[in-house]
């Protein structure tokens, strides 16, 4: 059994402006995570899955150190946004680690998927909007992972699939994310064919928001994070809640929880004080003509 340990290397990004990197290391990768201080006691995660000697592939001890960390990330209320990167430049997560499945039988194979799915599960429950910065390698379960992401942007070296069926399994877990994203169609060509695809492709899917060069990445992350801290914080978080629910409810549910989120953001005065800002900068305008 592998130890994690955690190592808090500055002061609270809410009091401070700097940053704090935890380092979450077992002998099969490590979890990094640097909170980024922003102006106003915002925060910003980057949370960087290291195992880059085997494509970032996800283990058992890397899944759990994963699984607590980002859980450990929603109990701050100064956090406005997570992105999520692998190591190196050769892959975002490059599935599970094929060494670890070969030694499964029914009982471990049940314990290993359900912690592939709680990585995808915890992503997903965060309060606040995850970027998916895909810099390689997204397979099986990687890609899994990335459609749990909120918003995916690519590098257009990016190579996608979901492999499974060549290795005899099926595609599971948070594989059923598919279908919203990219329909029913591309869904079947992606898990029986198991054969790979373009970042070019998967953007004309619907399977990542963007694509750039590699040197792009963080400045096409970056305008995603601006656009993020220029909202109402309050009103971003329900926004996600609900847009989390809208995948679960029939539409007429769905309409009804949107109606029960539009009154709780009225609980505070931020609707007002955003709307008169407006108003205000729109009179503005019109005096300027």
């Amino acid at each position: 059994m592998f130890t994690a340990f955690a190592t808090v290397v500055e002061a609270r990004c809410a009091s401070q402006i700097g940053a704090v990197t935890w380092e979450d290391t077992t002998m099969s990768g490590e979890v990094r995570i640097e909170i980024e201080a922003r102006a106003g006691g915002a925060c910003v995660a980057h949370v960087t899955l290291d195992n880059a000697a085997k494509l970032n592939t996800l283990n058992s001890a890397l899944m759990k150190a994963f699984a607590a960390r980002i859980g450990a990330l929603a109990k701050d209320e100064h956090l406005r946004a997570v992105v999520l990167t692998g190591a190196g430049d050769r892959a975002f997560i490059g599935g599970a680690d094929i060494d670890e499945m070969a030694g499964l039988d029914a009982t471990t194979a049940r314990a290993f998927i359900t912690r592939v799915h709680r990585c995808c599960e915890t992503l997903r429950d965060l309060p606040v909007p995850v970027i998916g910065r895909i810099n390689g390698y997204a397979l099986g379960a990687g890609m899994e992972v990335a459609a749990a992401c909120d918003l995916r942007v690519a590098a257009d070296s990016a190579v996608f699939g979901m492999p499974e069926v060549k290795l005899g399994i099926p595609s599971v877990v948070e594989a059923a994310l598919l279908p919203s994203l990219v329909g029913w169609g591309r869904t079947r060509q992606m898990l029986l064919l198991g054969e790979t695809f373009s970042a070019a492709e998967a953007e004309g899917w619907g399977l990542v928001e963007a694509v750039v060069p590699a040197g792009d990445l963080d400045a096409q992350v970056e305008t995603w994070i601006e656009s993020l801290l220029a909202a109402e914080p309050a009103a971003v978080r329900l926004q996600k809640a609900l847009i989390r629910r809208w995948e679960d409810l029939p539409m007429k549910d769905a309409i009804a929880a949107g109606i029960d989120a539009f009154e709780a953001a009225w609980s505070t005065d931020a609707p007002s004080k955003a709307m008169t800002e407006f108003q205000a900068g729109r009179a503005a305008r019109r005096t300027n003509r």
